[in-house]
């Protein structure tokens, strides 16, 4: 039996360096300031933090990982899992209001279409961030987050991953035959966890 956990977040502090680097920028002109100001104010409005996650058994073995729901092969998971007997198997989103605002600019301005998406992006990474460091706080010798679709890990696990958590009803997320996420600043990831740490 599989116990499926949500949770809905405040907004995590916004790192203006994150969003330069996804944009492949250095640094920032006063206009480009004052666009990102811009994407961010109305971006960051639309925005709706939310996680589902379990905690699962963890066997590995030849380079198959055993999570009890499901199998999949990947050596390097393989190689971040070891010494870990149980993960965390989460997903999370920011909603569907940046997919809305980036369609919205596509068209008619493209450069706040590119900011609104690194806005965007730095929106739910710092949102699987703060997870994690939840994760962190409660679990001994938490590992970093590894994602379907990273080095060896295929995007094919998405489809388990989205069984197990029934991230349609648990936080709004769908997954097209092509393993597209909907809302596309959606991430979802594994993370190996320790004993409980004592309070």
């Amino acid at each position: 039996m599989y116990i499926v956990k949500t949770k809905v977040y405040p907004a995590p502090e916004i790192d203006k360096r994150e969003i330069l680097r996804y944009l492949k920028a250095s640094d920032s002109s006063r206009e480009l300031n004052s666009l990102i100001d811009a994407c961010i104010g109305e971006l960051c409005a639309s925005c709706a933090y939310r996680v589902a996650y379990c905690e699962v058994p963890v066997s590995l073995f030849g380079g198959v990982v055993d999570f009890g729901f499901a199998k999949t092969c990947s050596s390097m998971l393989e190689k971040r899992l070891a010494g870990y007997e149980r993960a965390i198997i989460f997903a999370c989103t920011v909603g569907i209001g940046p997919d809305r605002i980036i369609a919205k600019y596509s068209k008619t301005a493209p450069a706040m279409s590119l900011i609104s998406q690194a806005v965007g992006t730095e929106r739910v990474e710092a949102l699987a961030d703060a997870f994690c460091n939840d994760v962190a706080r409660i679990y001994s010798d938490a590992s970093v987050r590894f994602s379907p679709g990273y080095s060896d890990l295929s995007l094919d696990f998405q489809r388990d991953i989205f069984r197990l958590l029934s991230c349609e009803k648990n936080v709004g997320i769908t997954l097209n035959e092509s393993l597209i996420m909907s809302p596309s600043k959606s991430v979802t990831a594994i993370i190996g966890i320790g004993e409980k740490n004592e309070h």
